[in-house]
């Protein structure tokens, strides 16, 4: 038995807002529920509704920039940095820049549709 598991077909979440979500390990592409990294790309202009997370999600930026709002403060992120979202925290994710935003998403323990707790 391998002792790897090199990831080559990464499960395309399904979007309606443009964003590209490409999932190489989680709940999703591997059945992994401790860990999910995902590739992404927010398109200019994109944003999510707040959410309060029952995971901790890191965010590394590869090109552009991205928003957050966690609680009451407005961070921008740009290419080389990264961030640490602690679970319970209530924040909002958007891309109100004119450029695309493409960046690694972790999540610990993986992402799950009904931990996330969207605002709508």
């Amino acid at each position: 038995m391998k002792k790897y598991f090199i990831q080559s077909s990464p499960f395309v979440v399904p979007t309606t807002d443009g964003k590209l979500i490409e999932e190489h390990h989680g709940k999703a592409s591997t059945n992994n529920a401790e860990i999910s990294i995902a590739h992404m790309i927010a398109p200019p202009k994109w944003s999510e509704p707040f959410q309060t997370p029952e995971f901790e999600e890191y965010t590394y930026i590869i090109k552009g920039k991205k928003q957050f709002i966690i609680e009451d403060e407005v961070i921008v992120l740009e290419a080389g940095q990264s961030i640490k979202i602690e679970k319970n925290t209530r924040v909002q994710y958007s891309n109100p820049f004119d450029e695309a935003c493409e960046y690694i998403a972790i999540c610990k323990p993986a992402f799950d549709f009904t931990k996330v707790h969207r605002e709508e």
